[in-house]
């Protein structure tokens, strides 16, 4: 028998989204295939991800997240902004909310359309070559160049997170170079296998990378532009450990419809 699933689009600086309210759990999380055809953006709706808002104890809600090729996913910086916005659009929070994810319990407040999203603290680091590599949730290598708008993403990417070191678990792949008071970032996906308009963990990354190539501690506040436009990202660093991690960037209701499953 078909049945009819609400969806709602969201975009969080260009990473947009598919968001079903799943509290009454008549979503089937376990489809890798139908979640790989409803972000296709030619035979479904279209998105770098899918997401589901659905109950938890003791937070406000719970966060699960797909990347586009169907399977699960770590942690979306980007997605849970977005998923702030569509709970507070369902009117299950308010400002202020604690929820839970993959990678554990983040707080977040939203003001219009703006989004502040506390995100994990990091304590390590390692340098592949002159690239740093983290984990904000997700794992990212970072490298700094000079040429970033002349940079073939696709190409350049694809060869690191498919090279011998990361190929069986894959990593999300970031080029960044300094521009005015901030940095312009870009990013190759994995789970999406392509260069995104931003990405939420990767920006984070990039911005601990600055703190650590710099070295420097105390707060920072890092201005990062992505493709899609313009995230913030601040922290307290001392040492290899950052702490009072926040992402902070716009996060939009694009459209909302039903499909037929």
């Amino acid at each position: 028998m078909n049945k009819e699933i609400k969806f709602y689009k969201y975009q969080g600086a260009g990473n947009d989204f598919v968001l079903i309210d799943n509290r009454n759990l008549a979503f089937n999380a376990a489809d890798n295939d139908l979640i790989k055809q409803l972000c296709d953006r030619r035979f479904g709706i279209g998105g770098d991800g899918l997401m589901l808002l659905q109950d938890t104890k003791n937070f406000d809600f719970e966060m699960l997240y797909y990347n586009a090729d169907g399977r699960e996913g770590t942690m979306c910086g980007n997605g849970g902004r977005c998923l702030v916005a569509f709970a507070r659009d369902l009117d299950i929070i308010q400002t202020n909310t604690a929820f839970l994810a993959v990678d554990g319990p983040h707080e977040a407040e939203i003001h219009d359309n703006q989004v502040n999203l506390g995100m994990i603290p990091v304590t390590e680091y390692q340098m592949d070559g002159e690239a740093y590599v983290l984990n904000t949730g997700s794992p990212h290598y970072v490298q700094f160049v000079d040429n970033l708008n002349q940079i073939n993403m696709f190409k350049e990417g694809y060869a690191i997170r498919n090279n011998a070191t990361y190929a069986e678990k894959g990593i999300n792949v970031n080029f960044i170079e300094k521009e005015g008071e901030g940095y312009f970032v870009r990013t190759f996906e994995r789970g999406v296998e392509d260069e995104t308009y931003a990405c939420g963990t990767g920006a984070v990354a990039s911005a601990m990378s600055v703190a650590l190539k710099e070295g420097r501690d105390g707060d920072f506040n890092i201005p990062i532009r992505v493709l899609g436009g313009q995230l913030y990202v601040s922290f307290h660093k001392a040492g290899n450990s950052f702490s009072k991690v926040f992402l902070t960037g716009p996060a939009i209701q694009v459209f909302k419809g039903s499909i037929t499953l």
